[in-house]
């Protein structure tokens, strides 16, 4: 899979490079000169973050270098990007995901992040979440673990704390919160199960468990524990019905039928 997407991605390069030639800068620089996946995401990662500080080339050292030796994390944005391909209708392919959305963009930081934060190098994860999160609109925990399958959609103001674990194919919209409810230490985020939804601007607060496939509405306050393959909105969020959909997170519909009162 990891050398299929790296043709296409070239293959659409050179047809972009051949009918628009202003683009041919950029993507010879991110796509058609990198040989490797890896090389790729790397490029394309260090361009997010460079600044007054910070070098273009000093993050794509320290990309390349954290992505050949945790081929995991490649494998992994390949499902990312699978998931985006799926349920947005706006990607119209991989090289849009990896170029132009910074959900992607923000997820991937976060997974060399957090390989930083594992092996106790916690000043650079840290300093990966501060740059992506002034760059990107995205605030992610370096010790928050997150599944594969992974849909950021928009992502702006997405905030995910230190103790919050995401599953597998979830997807998430702008504004949405997995949150504390105070000043505690310890486990005190959310844990998002499998194929769930979080529309837009939730807020999930506390150590609560939202259940696997399940829905919270766009704007809810969740406090409780959400069971499986329940529809959950409101302030405070309680549950108004069952998803028409087997898994939320790949239909990505927002409306639901109210049939609790």
């Amino acid at each position: 899979m990891n050398a299929t997407l790296t043709k296409q991605l070239k293959q659409d390069a050179e047809l972009l490079v051949k009918s628009h030639p202003m683009t041919a800068k950029m993507l010879n620089e991110f796509i058609l000169t990198p040989k490797t996946l890896s090389e790729i995401l790397a490029k394309t990662l260090a361009v997010q973050l460079c600044g007054e500080f910070f070098s273009y080339e000093d993050f794509d050292r320290t990309f390349k270098d954290v992505l050949e030796k945790n081929p995991d994390i490649v494998d992994t944005a390949i499902l990312d990007i699978c998931a985006i391909q799926n349920r947005d209708p706006a990607c119209s392919n991989p090289l849009d995901s990896i170029l132009f959305y910074k959900g992607f963009h923000a997820v991937q930081i976060h997974r060399i992040a957090h390989e930083f934060w594992k092996n106790e190098e916690r000043f650079l994860a840290k300093m990966l979440q501060s740059r992506s999160s002034q760059k990107l609109g995205v605030d992610i925990h370096p010790a928050a673990q997150i599944g594969h399958g992974i849909l950021m959609d928009h992502a702006t103001g997405i905030v995910i704390g230190e103790t919050a674990v995401v599953g597998n194919d979830v997807s998430i919209l702008h504004g949405v919160t997995l949150g504390g409810t105070g000043n505690e230490i310890g486990d005190r985020h959310p844990k998002i199960g499998n194929g769930v939804l979080l529309g837009a601007h939730a807020q999930l607060l506390g150590n609560i468990t939202i259940g696997d496939r399940a829905k919270i509405g766009a704007g809810a306050v969740v406090l409780d524990d959400v069971p499986p393959h329940t529809t959950y909105a409101g302030v405070p969020a309680v549950q108004v019905g069952i998803p028409e959909e087997d898994t939320p997170s790949h239909s990505m519909e927002q409306k639901f039928n109210r049939c609790f009162q």
